[in-house]
């Protein structure tokens, strides 16, 4: 059985990566291999890239409308500072000449064009390989962006999307895919239920914490005022990308398409993935019919969200009948999650915390269920040890931010919403309450 790991093996040239381990390549020419290997990075890449897509709508949707523009800029912006920080200093951070604990900080450069007769089997282009992993560390960043809406000053997010995908995200991700200390204690993340999305969530939730509720949100006799999304279709659509943005993410992390043995897995983790999504929404729909005696449109979106996180530590692995299982408890961690960072007066304003951390962290357990490679204890130190990490160096950075710049907007401006303050637009002016012109 092939590894779940995105351990490489990083060479002196630009940072060329070389897979570990694989499956013999008898069936076809190495150099087609090297080929087939490489279009599985770019268009399982472009497939997690759209997952950025995935990501503006549905915190658009999730949003009021009056905040609904600053979403879709901070979407696009921390995508766009992620792809340069990821470039200047986090790839070699992560996969170059990893000592354990960390790689080399220098920017990323090309490998160039291979020998062929020189191949070995299990190569791939590392250009492929540096955008298969930017869309990685993207993906990790837009998960703040939900949690701290309508609330957090515009530059002092980005500054934090600087610093956690150049720092934050690389170092932890050299633990275990760059080859690091966790690696070597068997500790096993396939596509990144823990690697990306929990690191994800305990951002989210130090700056949830940090920048505070939002205005109104909690009353100080422990209620809860519901500030529901402007446009719940678009919340819709957003899911539906990510979800179909997911099994890139988990088929391209099978890290290789050049054998036949290794398409039937991408084919594998295609319907475990879909499979568990889908179990997290219909047990997200049956919880709350139960519990607030309404199917809630919002949780079974999340309840999607939850059981793809879940799945995404071990895809290959379970049987069909295990990959429900996951996913469907993941569904039902969201459903429990959501209120209770709600009666702890934590406002995460898209259920970020509750679907990437909370599920992550199952997902991350679940492994040895299925996986006779991994270990609980392995496992759980893995989770403490990266969660630990990030919970201090992110909280760090957002206290720094409030001491000096700020990290929230002020009342003003947040009643009047950040379209209008920070962007000086809105999202739908022809509903504004201003003249309209004809």
């Amino acid at each position: 059985m092939k590894l779940s790991t995105k351990t490489l093996s990083v060479g002196a040239i630009g940072g060329t990566a070389v897979m570990a381990a694989s499956p013999a390549y008898a069936d076809v020419p190495l150099e087609t291999g090297y080929i087939f290997n490489t279009l599985s990075f770019l268009m399982h890449g472009f497939l997690v890239m759209w997952m950025a897509a995935g990501f503006a709508m549905l915190e658009a949707g999730l949003v009021r409308s009056k905040n609904t523009a600053t979403q879709c800029l901070k979407n696009i912006g921390l995508y766009s500072i992620a792809g340069l920080m990821f470039w200047l200093v986090g790839y070699n951070l992560m996969y170059l000449d990893v000592s354990s604990w960390i790689g080399t900080p220098m920017p990323w450069s090309s490998g160039g064009v291979p020998d062929a007769a020189a191949l070995e089997g299990g190569e791939y282009s590392s250009e492929s390989d540096w955008f298969f992993q930017m869309v990685f560390v993207a993906a990790t960043a837009s998960i703040v962006s939900g949690a701290v809406a309508e609330r957090v000053k515009l530059w002092s997010f980005f500054i934090m999307v600087v610093v956690l995908t150049a720092i934050i995200y690389p170092i932890q991700g050299s633990w275990t895919w760059g080859g690091g200390w966790l690696s070597e204690m068997g500790f096993s993340d396939f596509a990144g239920s823990t690697i990306v999305h929990s690191v994800g969530g305990w951002a989210a939730l130090t700056g949830a914490i940090i920048v505070g509720a939002r205005k109104g949100k909690y009353g100080s006799d422990g209620t809860m005022t519901p500030m529901p999304g402007a446009n719940l279709p678009l919340a819709t659509l957003g899911t539906f990308i990510l979800w179909m943005g997911w099994f890139g993410f988990n088929g391209g992390s099978q890290l290789a398409m050049g054998t036949m043995a290794d398409i039937t897995d991408i084919g594998t983790i295609y319907i475990n993935t879909n499979l568990a999504a889908a179990a997290g929404v219909v047990v997200a729909m049956i919880m709350t019919q139960i519990l607030f005696k309404k199917i809630d449109l919002t949780m079974a979106l999340n309840g999607a969200l939850g059981g793809l996180v879940a799945i995404t530590a071990e895809p290959l692995a379970p049987s069909p009948i295990m990959a429900i299982i996951i996913g469907g408890i993941g569904g039902a961690l969201v459903v429990f999650a959501v209120p209770l960072f709600d009666k702890l007066k934590i406002d995460d304003v898209v259920g970020a915390v509750s679907v990437h951390l909370v599920a992550g962290i199952w997902g991350t357990l679940a492994v040895p269920l299925t996986n006779d490679g991994a270990s609980f204890g392995t496992q759980i130190v893995g989770i403490a040890a990266i969660g630990a990490f990030v919970a201090v160096t992110s909280g760090i950075v957002w206290m720094i931010l409030k001491v000096t710049i700020g990290v929230r907007v002020d009342e003003e401006a947040e009643y009047l919403g950040l379209d209008k303050a920070d962007l000086g637009m809105e999202a739908y002016p022809e509903f504004g309450t201003g003249s309209q012109s004809l």
